[in-house]
């Protein structure tokens, strides 16, 4: 038989779960519809881009998004996870020079498309220090 202490304490357990969920593990709807916008609206080299840029959170209209370019990490191993036909190749390397590139379009246009949304009047990259772990870049 259950007492009324076991079950009032495990409900106090579902309910303090079900808040951490809606308060802190949920998906905001707007932030949801920002990365649905980047999805619709990409043109073939950012739908196509080995890097997936996405809307992390956003702060008032200022809409914080991933990168995997920062001054903290070398660009030659970023550069490498991304296209690993580059790793160990030289900065000034025309493929890696184009790589490079073509990561400054793809972000470009993941920016813009954000940009164009209603409500977001500034985009503010954040380093994406998981995707860099899980590629095996430590981060300094």
């Amino acid at each position: 038989m259950i007492q009324g202490k076991p079950l009032g304490r495990i409900l106090l357990a579902v309910l303090a779960l079900l808040a951490l969920y809606w308060f802190g593990l949920r998906t905001d709807p707007k932030v949801a519809a920002l990365n649905q916008a980047i999805e619709a609206k990409a043109g073939p080299a950012l739908r196509d881009y080995p890097y997936p840029f996405q809307v992390l959170r956003l702060e008032g209209a200022v809409a914080v998004m991933a990168t995997p370019r920062s001054p903290a990490v070398p660009v030659y191993r970023m550069i490498g996870a991304l296209y690993p036909a580059l790793a160990g190749k030289s900065p000034d390397n025309p493929d890696f020079v184009a790589a490079e590139k073509e990561l400054a379009k793809a972000q470009s246009e993941a920016r813009k498309i954000v940009l164009e949304q209603p409500g977001v009047s500034e985009v503010k990259w954040e380093l994406d220090q998981n995707w860099l772990i899980s590629h095996g870049i430590s981060i300094n």
